[in-house]
């Protein structure tokens, strides 16, 4: 079993926070991974109508269109998509009335890039 990442394994993030988005992209690339990055939901998710992604990797709280209705559409639009909150929120996220999907992981801020890494792999991995 080979555990680097597949350079072909596609993230789409969708985080409003520039600084947190420059790490973000940087670790995942550094990590192998193949990550489409934007600064809103609603940009993120014209470009998961475009082109399928292995994974979603959201902020919550966004303009335009929050992380969850981000997740709720991509996972419309493909049921075998997995989906990552970060968030500082997390009870936000596990919120049963704001229908995020059932199997997201959530990942709560503040944590480190390798925790991230890690979870992500481990996503989709399973």
């Amino acid at each position: 079993m080979n555990d680097t990442p597949d350079m072909s394994t596609k993230i789409l993030l969708a985080e409003d926070d520039n600084d947190m988005r420059r790490f973000l992209v940087k670790a995942l690339q550094n990590a192998g991974y193949n990550v489409a990055a934007f600064d809103n939901g609603l940009s993120a998710y014209h470009r998961l109508r475009e082109e399928p992604f292995e994974l979603l990797l959201t902020d919550i709280v966004m303009p335009e269109m929050d992380g969850i209705e981000l997740a709720r559409r991509a996972t419309e639009l493909d049921p075998d998509i997995k989906v990552m909150f970060i968030t500082g929120f997390a009870a936000v996220a596990l919120n049963p009335d704001n229908h995020a999907p059932r199997e997201a992981k959530i990942l709560s801020k503040p944590f480190h890039l390798k925790d991230l890494v890690n979870e992500v792999s481990r996503l989709l991995a399973a």
